[in-house]
């Protein structure tokens, strides 16, 4: 379906972004967009609280994802209001087939201002459809300059682990975790609701491993 943090790092984060390709709520996915198709998506990340409490203030993201060939998608992202707002993602991916699970390969956050949105992530995932629905196991690994713990330490890799599942043509479920106390660890539950077609919108609430005050996103995708 889709596409997707502490107290001294919230000044840091308005300025920084991951560029995402076709994802869960938080974390990449094995889908791939679909060839000669654009994606067009707006991500929305809202603090519960303010900053002064431990909130995030997360730009906008608005970006578009298409299909180039068979398996390969790429995108960039806006995210406003940031310096350096465009970034990039890339992703090969093979769906599943009898009893070999689906596997992608892909980057994000491949940004242009060095130490700021240059995460530069590169991952790896495999998922498998079960009845009670999808599970997705992978590994990502970035910029150790930049993606760094609380204390400033590099945290800059961790685990991919989501569950997913297709209740009916207008419903999906998800909850994700990625693995790092970074900016990007985080653990994401909520639903995505299909009001056309072409055009859903996920519902999210999500926690942050290092221990800033939970976010609610909203997720609107449009397939051109």
């Amino acid at each position: 379906m889709k596409k997707f943090i502490c107290l001294p790092l919230v000044t840091f984060l308005a300025t920084m972004a991951l560029a995402t390709p076709s994802t869960q709520i938080w974390n990449p996915s094995t889908d791939i967009q679909a060839t000669g198709v654009m994606h067009f998506g707006i991500d929305n990340y809202f603090t519960l609280v303010g900053p002064a409490a431990g909130g995030y203030a997360y730009p906008t993201d608005v970006g578009l994802t298409y299909g180039l060939v068979p398996g390969v998608e790429i995108g960039i992202d806006v995210f406003e209001p940031q310096a350096a707002p465009f970034v990039g993602n890339l992703k090969y991916g093979i769906p599943e087939n009898g009893n070999l699970p689906a596997l992608a390969i892909g980057g994000y956050g491949l940004g242009t201002q060095a130490g700021v949105t240059d995460q530069n992530v590169l991952y790896g995932v495999a998922a498998k459809t079960f009845p009670l629905g999808r599970i997705t196991v992978g590994y990502f690994a970035g910029n150790g300059s930049v993606l760094v713990d609380g204390s400033g330490n590099k945290d800059n890799a961790g685990l991919i682990l989501t569950w997913d599942k297709v209740v009916n043509d207008k419903l999906w479920l998800c909850v994700d975790y990625a693995g790092t106390n970074s900016v990007l660890g985080a653990a994401f539950a909520g639903f995505s609701f299909v009001f056309a077609p072409n055009t859903s919108v996920i519902f999210g609430y999500g926690s942050w491993n290092n221990g800033a005050k939970p976010t609610v996103t909203t997720q609107l995708d449009i397939n051109l």
